[in-house]
Formats: structure tokens, C-alpha cells, sequence
């Protein structure tokens, strides 16, 4: 069963945001993160691989293959469709929330009464 939530938390938009291109492995998406942010998302590692483990018991994303590397396990995620749309509705969401400020005409800077 597929959670949703109204409001996405910034950390997993951009994890999320990470996966749009295709599978990446765990330090990969840590990186395309921080990049996609312009360094305001710095996910640590513990949080990402909670982060992973509950996106995918929410059905947003799977893991698509695994390797080893140096004697170490890297493990590949991908989106799910239900991942796909839940960060384009994010995406959406947060479009029109800055369009409440950002569509304005000209600033207000107080009224004649207050």
C-alpha cells in the first residue's frame, strides 16, 4: 500500500529528485541531492538509508540491482511510478505556493489603516 502525504519533507523531495534520471546507488543519490539543492540538502547517510527503507515500504521506490565494489555492497534504487508522481505533485505543490509571492504585481508595504 502506497503512503501519501500532503507535504513532502525537503530532504526526501530531493531524494526523490535524485532518482528522476534513473537508478543510483546510496552515496550517488547523497550526491545529486546536495548538487540538485545547491548544497542546501546535506542528507547523512543514517537518514538516507532510513530515508530508502521507508520510501520503499511506501512503494515510491525499489531497489533495481545490486554490486560489489571493493568488497563492499552498493545497492541501486529507481522510482516507482507512485514515486515518479509523488515528487511531480510535490513539485507542483511547492510551484504554487511560490506563486502565491512570487506572482504578485507589486510588493505590499502596508496599508493606509494599520
Amino acid at each position: 500500500m502506497v503512503k501519501r502525504t500532503t507535504v513532502m519533507s525537503e530532504p526526501t523531495y530531493f531524494v526523490l529528485a535524485a532518482l528522476l534520471d534513473g537508478p543510483v546507488h546510496g552515496y550517488g543519490i547523497i550526491k545529486r541531492a546536495e548538487a540538485l539543492s545547491d548544497g542546501r540538502v546535506r542528507v547523512a547517510v543514517g537518514t538516507l538509508y532510513g530515508a530508502l527503507d521507508r520510501l520503499t515500504g511506501d512503494g515510491l521506490i525499489v531497489v533495481d540491482g545490486e554490486e560489489t565494489v571493493q568488497g563492499r555492497p552498493r545497492r541501486y534504487y529507481r522510482l516507482t511510478e507512485d514515486g515518479r508522481s509523488a515528487v511531480h505533485r510535490e513539485a507542483q505543490r511547492l510551484q504554487q505556493a511560490a506563486q502565491v509571492v512570487t506572482g504578485r504585481t507589486s510588493p505590499r508595504l502596508g496599508s493606509a489603516g494599520a
